[in-house]
């Protein structure tokens, strides 16, 4: 017979290892995150509390879009970017941005350097390989901080 302390200790060994990849649920995206920053679960709006919960778990690899949890991937179909930003505020020690999004989340230490300006507007690189867009008002006062004219 096994000592039971040895049965224990293999079982909290076995808890702490890793598991594997998370299990890809679907191919269906169940989510859609719209240009506008809305969030739909199979065609219904989702409210903000449960955007802003399910936007902790998003990550972005080679542009597709993944809710994952230890066991499972959920897909999730992105409209533009995944956040639209909202406000900031910049911290001219460090160059380095704080961003609020239309969800309530909330990025720290953004690099500015690293922002995209295309015709659509400008997108900065946020956690987990996702990618924020300036809410309309947000890209005046950025412009305006930044000084992003073409006349300089």
């Amino acid at each position: 017979m096994e000592p039971r302390t040895h049965n224990a200790t293999q079982a909290l060994k076995d808890f702490m290892q890793p598991q594997g990849t998370p299990v890809l649920c679907s191919e269906t995206p169940l989510f859609l995150i719209q240009s506008s920053g809305d969030w739909l679960y199979e065609g219904s709006a989702l409210p903000k509390k449960f955007a802003k919960l399910f936007a902790s778990i998003l990550h972005c690899d080679n542009d597709d879009y993944f809710l994952i949890t230890p066991v499972e991937k959920v897909r999730v179909e992105v409209e533009d970017v995944p956040l639209i930003i909202v406000d900031f505020s910049h911290d001219s020690n460090t160059g380095l941005l704080a961003v609020r999004s239309s969800i309530d989340t909330e990025h720290l230490q953004i690099d500015s350097k690293q922002m995209r300006i295309t015709d659509f507007g400008i997108y900065l690189p946020l956690e987990r390989g996702l990618w924020g867009k300036l809410s309309r008002a947000c890209y005046y006062n950025f412009v305006n901080e930044f000084n992003l004219s073409n006349e300089n």
